[in-house]
């Protein structure tokens, strides 16, 4: 009798446990912090990025530069200058979602390719190529601009012809040439994934998914992609031992009324977001791309282009619009070749009148390129995902965390330093 009355009790202890497993199976898992994933394991987070804080809801940038008087529009000013407005007030969960998206090919009409292509992580969110490449493996016109601080831009893309990342974003969206799709195809995708849909709902009580939110995603971890923690910035808010001597020379070659470097790449941006003509050849002899002409039908507009942000330019080689200079070197040496000396015979340029002839020495071009490695900070470099909602594979991504990189700066860093640095100033 005790024999079968044991038996009985083992087999009612486990079908219980088993009824637990099965119900448990079932449910949506809930994390630690209130979060709801979907039954595939992804997730949005609670969290704002680094150096973001949450206010309100929503994600709020935390820089010492915020401290400073903004000079927008009026002149380089000094090292403690403030930054234009940032695109920011986002929820994490959607700057989160956009994180996703980003990385995610289903994005594009085949699968094959994602932001991220175009927009490595590894490359300074650039590519690496001198002409990006896009769906069928389609040759563009010209490079990917990196997107490291892209939140604080209204003048986007090299002709300048977009002023919000959401209505820029549509361009390579369903451009035939780079992603290939097109609204409806898009949404369809979308909303027949059971976890993109579960996700949105997170990211913006709302259902089905519309376009809108698919921009405002995108955009908000788009504008989350800050650098303002290199070895520059902790000597401009105070702490000169951050840079060594030839730094510091190639900054006072940079800030100097002959190289006027900072004229055009203005700190601590480092561009003043307005379109030059430059009178850089696309390729010997030839101008074949009209820039903001195109856009504007201005002939004074012939071959400008949108001055690029120098932040983390070391990762983002060949530079101009279309990769016509291999090294950071080879840049600078064009603006000391004379004013002009590019362009082709035939074409009548009105050539930015800040291009002339400083004369830099071979030395001081060299002492402008160490100064612009100083400018390098990945220290808030967003999480590259391993999977993506989708199911896809992730492409052209290399590994960003392996890549090169100078000691990270994180805020907490920052902040401690240059403390130390004033309080060993006073008197």
């Amino acid at each position: 009798m005790m024999m079968r009355t044991d038996m009985k009790l083992r087999e009612a202890v486990i079908h219980r446990l088993l009824a637990l497993f099965l119900l448990a199976s079932l449910a949506v898992p809930v994390s630690a912090s209130g979060e709801i994933a979907s039954a595939s394991g992804f997730r949005l987070t609670n969290t704002c990025p680094a150096s973001f804080e949450l206010i309100d809801g929503g994600c709020v940038l935390r820089s010492r530069y915020r401290q400073y008087r903004s000079l927008r529009d009026a002149g380089v000013g000094g090292l403690k200058t403030g930054l234009p407005p940032l695109r920011e007030g986002f929820s994490p969960q959607q700057i989160d979602l956009g994180r996703y998206l980003f990385f995610d090919p289903v994005l594009s009409a085949d699968g094959s390719t994602s932001c991220a292509s175009c927009h490595d992580p590894a490359q300074g969110f650039a590519d690496g190529r001198a002409q990006a490449v896009g769906i069928n493996g389609q040759t563009l016109p010209r490079s990917a601009p990196s997107l490291w601080n892209i939140g604080f831009f209204s003048t986007l893309l090299w002709d300048g012809s977009k002023t919000s990342l959401e209505e820029q974003m549509q361009g390579p969206l369903y451009s035939p040439v780079e992603m290939g799709n097109n609204p409806a195809a898009l949404l369809e995708s979308l909303n027949g994934n059971s976890t993109y849909r579960a996700l949105f709902e997170q990211a913006f009580d709302e259902s089905p998914i519309a376009l809108d939110q698919i921009y405002t995603a995108i955009t908000a971890f788009e504008s989350s992609l800050i650098s303002l923690n290199s070895r520059y910035d902790l000597y401009a808010h105070g702490y000169h031992e951050a840079l060594n001597e030839d730094e510091i020379a190639g900054l006072n070659v940079f800030r100097s009324f002959v190289a006027r470097c900072a004229e055009c790449h203005t700190p601590p941006l480092f561009s003043n977001q307005q379109l030059a003509v430059l009178g850089v050849a696309d390729a010997p002899g030839e101008l074949t791309d009209p820039g903001a002409e195109a856009i504007t039908g201005d002939a004074s507009q012939r071959g400008a282009f949108r001055v690029p942000s120098l932040r983390n330019i070391v990762r983002t080689a060949p530079y101009m619009h279309r990769g016509q200079k291999a090294t950071l070197e080879e840049a600078a040496r064009f603006y000391t070749g004379g004013r002009g000396h590019e362009v082709p015979e035939g074409e009548s340029l009105m050539i930015h009148w800040h291009i002339w002839e400083p004369r830099l020495t071979d030395r001081e071009i060299t002492l402008l390129a160490t100064f612009m490695g100083a400018l390098t900070d990945e220290a808030f470099m967003p999480q590259i995902p391993t999977a993506v909602p989708s199911g896809l594979p992730i492409v052209g991504v290399a590994q960003a965390q392996q890549a090169p990189t100078e000691p990270l700066v994180h805020n907490e860093i920052e902040i401690a330093a240059t403390n130390n640095a004033l309080h060993k100033n006073r008197p």
